[in-house]
């Protein structure tokens, strides 16, 4: 499985279930006409990644819809692999439903409609400008001249404040990804071939020092259980993750 940058300008992905452009690929998903457990988030993240280190300049609105779309498709997939109570309580048909879920997904898509209507407008519009139109040469000694007491100090003020860089953005608030599933999977399958056939998720994760390791790790060990290489077991809510090997 790979993924490459398609010839017009978008991103496309090369999948066995699926060739052609990203977008089309999330439209399919969102609307069940392709099973998410089919797609390999990890895979067309890499590929995106890879994508957008030979481009020259990087597409702000294209990367935060691409993550946008990863996290909506991460939740289906979750939801999908995650087991189900044979009857569900309130809590999971309120907080955990996978429908709840799919609805969030349909209003992203139509936000994203929207969106790409209001572009079209701005876009078609773009040529519209007001007239400025003011009074006459006739009402000249009516109103005062606005050039009359300016100063050169004060239009070097202006000038400066008007030419000065803009501020760099402080991202120092967002938190950098430096961990990918493909890689989180490759841990795992080491560390449980060093420890044996067994293995709990807490021994499995003890070497992680940020939350977001741990998190990558456990969706690693979803993707795991889904190509059937492991078998996860949980004998109490929230009690331990006992992991055997399979693969």
């Amino acid at each position: 499985m790979g993924a490459e940058s398609a010839s017009a300008g978008g991103f496309a992905v090369e999948l066995p279930v699926f060739t052609g452009p990203f977008r089309l690929l999330a439209d399919l998903i969102l609307e069940q006409k392709i099973d998410v457990c089919d797609v390999s988030v990890a895979t067309v993240t890499d590929g995106f990644l890879a994508r957008s280190k030979e481009e020259d300049t990087w597409n702000l609105e294209e990367a935060t819809w691409f993550l946008a779309i990863c996290s909506v498709l991460l939740e289906l997939k979750v939801g999908r692999l995650m087991p189900r109570h044979a009857e569900p309580d309130e809590e999971d048909i309120v907080g955990g439903s996978p429908d709840l879920v799919y609805a969030r997904s349909l209003e992203l898509a139509a936000f994203r409609r929207v969106a790409t209507e209001l572009a079209r407008r701005i876009e078609s519009e773009a040529g519209y400008s007001a007239r400025d139109v003011g009074p006459g040469p006739e009402f000249a000694h009516l109103y005062p001249d606005p050039m009359e007491r300016l100063e050169p100090a004060e239009l070097a003020r202006i000038a400066a404040r008007l030419l000065r860089p803009p501020p760099t953005l402080d991202l120092s608030h967002v938190t950098p990804i430096r961990f990918t599933v493909a890689e989180a999977m490759s841990a795992l399958e080491e560390r449980i071939a060093t420890m044996g056939r067994t293995a709990t998720f807490r021994e499995m994760v003890s070497d992680c020092e940020d939350r977001i390791h741990i998190v990558v790790r456990f969706l690693a060990l979803l993707e795991l259980y889904r190509e059937g290489k492991v078998e996860i077991q949980q004998a109490a809510t929230f009690g331990e993750i006992e992991i055997e090997w399979r693969g």
